[in-house]
């Protein structure tokens, strides 16, 4: 037996350090060549790291959320052998061309820091635990207390039941018993005052280490509000027309992608922005310098497991609708499955994001450093609007964009957004050139 310290390798070009965000492995643990002993994260990507030799672990780098440097030991293990094939203090390159540790992490399922399971705290004799467990009192009464006839509808014994109520005891305000009369019963508590709102939600506290993606976009989240001074501007848009020609495009796509609304978009975007070079930029601020960004890779806020991820669509301007809609169902898949490339998350000129039917009223999304803009399309519904002196349904939806104050003006971004505005809600100008 001999001990075979693996370093950690160089992992990137440019790479000085790196996370360790899960280990496989515990000192201890028997491992088999080839076998995952942790994920590393870089600045650039996530990769996995192999045993490259069989044997027994016998010491570990840290702890999920440390930093160690390239070069520096990972694992320690008891090899198995005459210690020929696995000397001490081997080279990481040695290590990499035998073992080829290093392969772009493909899934992050099953792959989370797990949470301790809590505890429910034991309900105190006087109030509920939750509404299907009837206090022990509720049962004794129901037990002892004489039979009479309840009136209520089927819908109401049936939830009862469910409950385990004896509806006997439920006070009705009218000839029958309602659902009203059930939640008051339910809610006082069965005469023993009200019970403590959510009293069968406390749970204990917990916490959790901020690693990995988290700390990440944590980290980038706090320089982007902490360096620029953000400004946000919101218009209303009559979507009507739009949706309507998009109903039409995906009952006539044949084999092509369903469209969202976000092709769509991301071409009004592309139209516009010609006029409007300050918003497809990025700063430099220690070098003082606003590049004006002659293509467009536009990111896609993309949420997934591990958080928010920006996967970027490489020249957007030069993709139709089909094209763009192909494009973010793959990147999308690539960000949520963990498959998606180091370029493929990097240098964005400007970022869409969506939220979907979820979307809200409004939104101030934050501008991802060193862009100077961000547009957020919210929810589209259905409201009332005067159009020609009479009211109308339409579907109208509110844009959102956030703006970096030192190098777009209000009235650039305001000037921008009419011009969006227009091509929404004008679009046929969207294939028009």
């Amino acid at each position: 037996m001999s001990i075979y310290t693996f370093n950690l390798p160089d992992i990137g070009e440019g790479i000085a350090e790196a996370e360790i965000v899960a280990w496989h492995v515990k000192v201890g643990d028997r491992v088999e060549e080839d076998d995952q002993i942790a994920d590393m994260m870089t600045d650039k990507a996530t990769v996995e790291m192999e045993a490259p030799v069989s044997g027994t672990i016998v010491a570990v780098a840290g702890e999920e959320g440390d930093i160690i440097a390239i070069g520096s030991m990972l694992v320690q293990i008891e090899a198995e052998g005459d210690g020929s094939a696995a000397e001490a203090g081997r080279s990481e390159s040695d290590a990499v061309a035998e073992s080829g540790a290093m392969t772009p992490l493909q899934t992050t399922e099953n792959k989370q820091e797990t949470e301790p399971e809590v505890e429910a705290p034991a309900p105190a004799p006087e109030v509920d635990k939750t509404v299907t467990e009837p206090p022990k009192s509720d049962v004794m009464a129901a037990e002892n207390a004489p039979s009479k006839k309840v009136l209520a509808t089927p819908a109401v014994r049936k939830r009862a039941a469910d409950l385990g109520v004896d509806l006997s005891l439920v006070k009705a305000q009218g000839e029958h018993i309602r659902h009203s009369d059930l939640d008051a019963y339910l809610s006082y508590g069965s005469g023993q005052g009200y019970r403590p709102a959510g009293a069968s939600q406390k749970r204990d506290d917990e916490q959790i280490k901020v690693i990995g993606m988290r700390r990440k976009i944590a980290q980038n989240m706090a320089e982007s509000k902490r360096h620029i001074p953000h400004f946000s501007y919101v218009d209303e848009i009559d979507m009507t027309t739009l949706e309507d020609m998009r109903a039409d495009l995906n009952a006539n796509r044949g084999e092509r992608p369903k469209l969202t609304m976000l092709p769509l978009m991301i071409v009004a975007i592309c139209k516009s922005l010609p006029q409007f070079p300050m918003l497809n930029a990025t700063y430099d601020d220690e070098a003082g310098l606003v590049t004006r960004h002659g293509a467009v890779h536009l990111g896609m806020a993309t949420q997934t497991d591990q958080g928010l991820m920006v996967p970027v669509i490489r020249d957007a301007q030069d993709k139709n609708i089909w094209q763009l809609a192909a494009e973010i169902g793959r990147l999308s898949a690539a960000a949520r499955d963990g498959s998606a490339k180091a370029d493929e998350l990097s240098g964005s000129t400007l970022t869409l994001t969506s939220l979907g039917p979820l979307g809200g009223i409004a939104t101030t999304p934050v501008i991802q450093r060193p862009q100077v803009a961000i547009i957020g399309p919210n929810k589209i519904v259905e409201r009332p609007m005067i159009i020609d002196g009479e009211i109308q349904a339409r579907k109208l939806m509110n844009l959102s964009i956030s703006c970096d104050h030192r190098v777009v003006d209000g009235y650039d971004a305001a000037s921008y957004v009419q011009a969006l505005k227009h091509l929404l809600e004008t679009p046929v100008l969207l294939f028009a050139e």
